[in-house]
């Protein structure tokens, strides 16, 4: 039987999703504030109150239960309204109190929650590229109830500071960034790549296989086979879909999953080459240059222990 998994998961997983809480931001009046682009993904939320964000270009209004991030370094802007004039946040935060929240404007009729996620060095390519520059996300319609339980419980941690509760916020960052992923990819898929075969039915199917099975000496009718349509129907779909053929992105995929191993562990090569389904150093090592213009051995001697 076919063991199936979630790309998304997987991908995930091998980037290394991680995140951190760094600051809330409490507003009133009439006020903006200006910050400088961002070194990782940053995400915020909306807790109270209303406001406008500026980013790439566009303007977002942003309601209580609303959460965005931004995939890009881009410098962007929250602010009551369009016409005012923002001040620098760097200031404003470094006079932040003890709690870490800055203060803008006059009143509290508006406040935010804020924090960042870091990735490993494949996320840009694999993950980033495939999202918009500004992911919105409303928190108003019924799916995104899941968002709303992990912003509740953050806020719940933030507050009354209970035993573990960095490390307690953390992962619930992590949860509230997958389902944002999954509510602005149901929404506004990809037109193409991995994540766009994700919401088809046809390529799905083969992905989540491939994915379940990476070592598995997959052929295109095997793979037609778990998706339930004929071989020339699989191939077409998925080259028009993911861009590239099904045993195309397998390899890359494999090499994608070497490469993990050869940063993070000290296996041999030649288990990393039958953990990824080649059966030999050699066919690895082949594969590997042709896709990365390294060897697996030149490739973890220039990253850093």
């Amino acid at each position: 039987m076919t063991v199936q998994t979630d790309p998304l998961d997987d991908v995930l997983a091998l980037v290394g999703a991680t995140s951190s809480l760094s600051a809330g931001l409490v507003a009133g009046g009439e006020w903006a504030v200006a910050f400088e682009p961002p070194p990782a993904v940053k995400f915020n939320a909306v807790r109270r109150g209303s406001c406008l964000l500026l980013a790439d270009g566009n303007v977002f209004e942003l309601r209580t239960g609303d959460c965005f991030l931004l995939t890009r370094p881009v410098a962007f802007t929250l602010a009551s309204g369009p016409d005012v004039t923002p001040e620098p946040a760097r200031p404003l935060f470094v006079a932040a109190g003890e709690d870490g929240t800055a203060r803008a404007g006059q009143g509290d009729d508006v406040f935010l929650i804020g924090g960042r996620f870091g990735f490993g060095e494949r996320a840009q390519e694999l993950l980033l590229d495939a999202l918009p520059p500004v992911v919105h996300v409303p928190g108003g319609n019924t799916a995104a109830a899941a968002v709303r339980w992990a912003l509740e419980q953050i806020d719940a941690e933030l507050r009354d500071r209970p035993p573990a509760s960095t490390l307690l916020t953390e992962h619930l960052a992590l949860v509230m960034l997958i389902h944002l992923l999954r509510l602005h990819l149901a929404a506004a898929p990809p037109a193409a790549g991995w994540l766009a075969g994700l919401a088809d039915p046809v390529v799905g199917a083969a992905l989540r296989a491939m994915h379940g099975k990476p070592a598995y000496a997959w052929t295109v009718a095997d793979l037609a086979a778990a998706a339930a349509v004929s071989r020339s129907t699989l191939a077409a779909r998925f080259k028009q879909v993911v861009g590239q053929g099904p045993l195309d992105y397998l390899t890359q995929w494999r090499i994608e999953l070497a490469g993990a191993r050869l940063r993070n562990g000290d296996h041999t090569v030649a288990t990393i080459a039958r953990e990824v389904g080649y059966g030999s150093e050699s066919a690895l090592s082949t594969a590997f240059k042709r896709v990365t213009g390294q060897s697996p051995r030149a490739y973890r001697a220039s990253r850093p222990a």
